[in-house]
């Protein structure tokens, strides 16, 4: 009697159905993109030093469809989410990506190569867990490989922005000799406390892994016309490490990967590699945005490298209105790979948008946001309202608020890079209306005095900006299990914010009933409140973006005794200068 079909096996059917309606479509045509006579593309596969293939793309300047017989520096992209593909029967390249204005480069004297990661895209081979050193070294390998092409001047840089700015980050940790630039945006220098951040799995690395049909739909390489090898590239797909599975397995900081066989949160670093990451010669430019989760581990690594900063308004690798992200990439190369001496180098190290109101403006500074700026402690009161209290300078009498966990929330979000208003389903701490404007420049802390009804329970903190109409705008926002409350010492420079190991044997179970002090900070920012509007803190012991509710909430606290008032749970923000609020007597 036949067996049951294995994963791999299952695939193949899979991809043998739905090639059916992509392997048509994928060999009409090798390049349907923009008819470009200032750039000639070629993409063939590149053997890795265990003979996996990998999909790469060479885009080279050229005059009239004739490349040009020059040597010129090159940037490089990695990427999994596909170097080409077809979308409902139009060509995407990321040499086309607006984000990183890679085609603009080619006509601008650089040579341009894409890449797909193992295991995804058109490439061949199996992912071994998530920028794993696997991946390291294939990067390494194709930058040395581009080194060499006779096209090439022999110094290559490195661009990306999420996935891509973390594999920037990998490629460079392994030190290939060619490597001289590296623009990296929206990715973590400490993947632990990225993920688990305060040991609690809740943001869009959790997210479903892609079905095969996705990785079908890439542009085979030239010379595969019918496709033949792009499905045997995918069939190999099956093998790839499950994300979800491989984060929920990992638990703590020194955890043994079963789906990797290594302590897994250390290999993917980045910070166990800074040694490697700073190391002369390599200039170095981050790029986050403050409506992203990612923007304060992009702090952590400006503090830990030697480069240069730039934060915008908006979301996940968006790109700013406010001024051209482009400009700086090309100005950055210009500058580390062809060495023209445009200033750039000169320049204030670090650059943020402070939001204000309907504009803002942009902070240039040799000190990272927040840094010497004193915090201003705020109490959190209980009175009578049963759903939060008062937030003051001055702290009320000390009472309890009992605060039932709402679980039942969800969220269908595929990529949820930046948090709602938690609203009723939180304990909520409100100001009077602001008599001024109060700037905001950094990073919050918040205490919080708790207790709660079993041995696991989860915490998670917003400060939010409410316009006189009731509308909240999150501005900040963290979390912490309570398990992992005890405080440590950080293996590299964290800007003195509360720190907390992650260490197996640095967690401890609350006692039901006890009270237990959480210290944590919230996501940095530089934003000025405007007058008449409040600033509220709200506490909830679960998120829509923790994908696994169902599964672990039976195990978890159904009710937090938060305790208010003197001696009890309080925020402290980063004013840049003194907080007043109407009818203000404080």
């Amino acid at each position: 009697m036949a067996g049951r079909p294995n994963r791999i096996q299952r695939t193949l059917c899979t991809i043998t159905a739905v090639a059916a309606l992509v392997g048509p479509l994928a060999a009409t045509a090798q390049d349907v993109g923009p008819d470009d006579p200032l750039v000639v593309r070629r993409s063939f596969y590149l053997p890795m030093r265990d003979k996996v293939r990998l999909a790469v793309n060479v885009y080279r300047p050229a005059k009239e469809g004739v490349a040009v017989d020059s040597k010129y520096p090159v940037v490089f992209a990695f990427t999994p989410y596909r170097a080409r593909f077809y979308d409902k029967g139009k060509l995407v390249d990321l040499v086309d990506q607006r984000t990183f204005g890679l085609r603009a480069l080619v006509h601008d004297g650089y040579v341009v190569a894409t890449a797909d990661i193992r295991g995804k895209g058109a490439s061949f081979g199996a992912r071994r867990g998530f920028l794993d050193q696997t991946e390291a070294k294939d990067g390494a390998e194709i930058v040395a490989w581009l080194a060499r092409q006779p096209y090439a001047t022999g110094e290559v840089g490195l661009i990306g922005c999420s996935y891509l700015g973390g594999s920037a980050m990998l490629v460079a940790s392994a030190s290939p000799p060619a490597l001289k630039a590296v623009f990296s945006a929206a990715t973590d220098w400490d993947k632990y406390e990225f993920v688990r951040r305060g040991g609690i799995t809740g943001q869009f690395n959790t997210r479903p892994d892609e079905p095969a049909s996705v990785d079908l739909a890439s542009v085979p390489v030239d010379g595969d016309t019918d496709g033949v090898l792009l499905k045997q590239a995918v069939a190999q797909h099956a093998g790839n490490t499950p994300m979800a599975p491989l984060w929920y397995g990992i638990p703590y900081r020194d955890s043994m990967s079963a789906l990797t066989g290594t302590r897994f949160w250390e290999e993917v670093g980045p910070y166990t590699h800074k040694a490697a990451l700073a190391r002369p010669g390599v200039a170095w430019y981050l790029w986050g945005n403050w409506n992203d989760e990612p923007t304060e581990q992009v702090i952590r690594s400006a503090a830990n490298l030697p480069a240069k900063l730039i934060i915008g308004p908006g979301s996940h690798c968006e790109m700013p209105k406010q001024f051209d992200i482009n400009a700086i990439q090309k100005g950055f190369f210009d500058r580390y790979l062809k060495h023209v001496p445009n200033g750039i180098d000169t320049e204030r190290k670090y650059a943020w948008w402070r939001e204000n109101g309907s504009g803002g403006e942009l902070i240039r500074s040799d000190t990272l946001p927040g840094v010497g700026v004193k915090r201003t402690a705020m109490a959190l009161g209980v009175g009578s309202d049963p759903h939060g209290g008062t937030m003051a300078l001055r702290a009320s009498p000390s009472r309890t608020l009992d605060y039932a966990i709402d679980y039942d929330i969800s969220t269908d979000a595929y990529f949820p890079f930046w948090p709602e208003s938690p609203d009723t389903h939180a304990a909520t701490f409100t100001t009077l209306p602001l008599a001024q404007p109060a700037t905001i420049e950094g990073y919050s802390i918040v205490s919080v005095e708790a207790a709660a009804d079993a041995p696991e329970a989860n915490l998670f903190a917003y400060l939010e900006d409410v316009d006189p109409s009731g509308k909240a705008t999150v501005l900040a926002q963290g979390r912490l299990a309570a398990s992992h409350r005890n405080p440590g010492t950080a293996p590299y420079a964290d800007l003195d914010l509360p720190y907390h190991s992650g260490l197996q044997r640095d967690a401890e179970p609350l006692v039901p009933g006890r009270p237990v002090t959480l210290v944590f900070e919230l996501s940095p920012r530089s934003y000025v409140v405007q007058p008449h509007h409040r600033l509220r803190v709200a506490l909830a012991g679960a998120d829509p973006r923790q994908r696994n509710l169902a599964e672990i909430r039976g195990g978890l606290a159904r009710h937090w005794t938060l305790y208010g008032g003197a001696a009890g749970s309080k925020i402290e923000i980063p004013f840049v200068t003194p907080v007043r609020f109407e009818t203000d007597t404080q």
